[in-house]
């Protein structure tokens, strides 16, 4: 996928920039030109930067998956504006975005279930590793620092018992003072 696009990368030898196909380190490439495109093309609302939505959300991964799966008619006695859907689980029930996923959208090769729940699921496991970068990196470092803290252990333990096993296998006699009696 990150084949597709093509980045501006360099300066080369010359000092001139260059095109390049996409890596899977790459930032996604802006759907936008500007912020004023972004708003025409969305009824004048600006679409959020979803890459850290997941991290700026209460409830992280879980909340994103309810947003998607939330939508239904308001209630008896809410009125919801024009251009605005019921959503149970976004503050004020009001949102911009309207539904986007919907059962059987995508076949799935492995067998999968196709359905509504399942798309959500997709999304909201994507949107939490785009949001943590850093997760593989710091699992790998919590590991390390696991299996170093276990070494330490061990030679701290053998460190002891090497130091203190003279002291706590001596033998103490205790021999009474001879009293002597004229």
């Amino acid at each position: 996928m990150a084949a597709e696009y093509e980045y501006d990368d360099g300066p080369d030898d010359q000092g001139n920039m260059f095109k390049r196909p996409g890596k899977p380190s790459d930032r996604f490439p802006a759907p936008y030109a500007n912020e004023e495109a972004a708003r025409a093309a969305n009824g004048g609302a600006y679409p959020p930067d979803l890459s850290c939505i997941v991290k700026a959300r209460h409830g992280e991964e879980d909340y994103i998956f309810s947003l998607l799966l939330g939508y239904s008619e308001p209630p008896a006695g809410i009125s919801i504006r024009e251009g605005l859907h019921f959503n149970r689980y976004f503050p004020g029930g009001a949102i911009s975005m309207a539904r986007a996923i919907y059962d059987e959208v995508v076949d799935y090769e492995d067998g999968t279930p196709n359905n509504a729940s399942q798309l959500a699921k997709d999304v909201s496991v994507f949107l939490t590793w785009a949001s943590y970068p850093e997760h593989d990196e710091r699992k790998l470092m919590g590991m390390k620092a696991i299996t170093l803290s276990a070494l330490m252990m061990g030679l701290s333990i053998w460190y002891k018992r090497f130091k203190w096993a003279p002291i706590k296998s001596r033998q103490i006699v205790y021999k009474p003072p001879r009293v002597c009696f004229f």
